[in-house]
């Protein structure tokens, strides 16, 4: 039998009046890689925020390895979040920016170096560990910014459109190798995107948004 890593159960969430996410209920297994797909506006963010904690629902419950989270901060939840913009810290190295989790966390230096050694290894950076977010191509930050998800090991990797600031063949290109990293860790991942062709070219399961 599969193992659930994460279930909604009838979660909504309004901004006022505007009942944004209405009675979302569904089931992850571990190892999936499943896409939110819809169009701008459809609650695709709303509801990968919700599961990342920055966001709570007005009703329902969020689990994770069979375990409450919607109550709780971001920063106690075991998931990670790559963001479309990649959030990363302009004044911090590569190094830096793909410690910094592990650093809040407390983690002793020498295995904060051998994470972030592997985790750049695994997303091609090997050797660019001293360059800053500015010195760098739009597709090295963005594999900066995944690597800075990955070294957490997180249970759900949470992906908001990443890819949609690269050029189409970029995109391609990485599209292939995020399904095959995530595939190889057997890595709980869930991917927002409106492209269709993205969502069927990587997904095991696609949830479709609409309205």
């Amino acid at each position: 039998m599969s193992e659930l890593v994460l279930q909604l159960k009838q979660i909504n969430k309004y901004f006022g009046t505007n009942h944004v996410i209405r009675d979302v209920s569904m089931d992850i297994e571990k190892g999936a890689f499943v896409t939110f797909l819809g169009p701008s506006g459809c609650g695709k963010t709303t509801l990968l925020r919700m599961i990342a904690g920055f966001y709570e629902p007005d009703e329902g419950e969020i689990l994770l390895n069979g375990k409450r989270i919607d109550k709780i901060p971001p920063y106690e939840r075991n998931t990670a979040m790559v963001f479309q913009e990649y959030a990363l810290f302009p004044h911090m190295s590569v190094f830096e920016n793909v410690a910094y989790g592990l650093d809040v966390r407390g983690e002793r230096k020498e295995e904060i170096k051998r994470k972030v050694a592997l985790a750049l290894e695994i997303m091609q950076l090997t050797g660019m560990e001293g360059r800053y977010p500015n010195q760098m191509s739009g597709g090295q930050q963005q594999r900066v910014a995944v690597a800075r998800a990955l070294v957490m090991n997180p249970e759900a990797l949470l992906l908001d459109e990443p890819l949609s600031n690269l050029d189409a063949k970029l995109r391609e290109s990485v599209r292939v190798e995020l399904r095959q990293i995530q595939q190889q860790m057997g890595l709980t991942t869930i991917y927002v995107t409106h492209d269709q062709s993205e969502a069927l070219s990587m997904s095991d399961m696609v949830v479709v948004m609409r309205k």
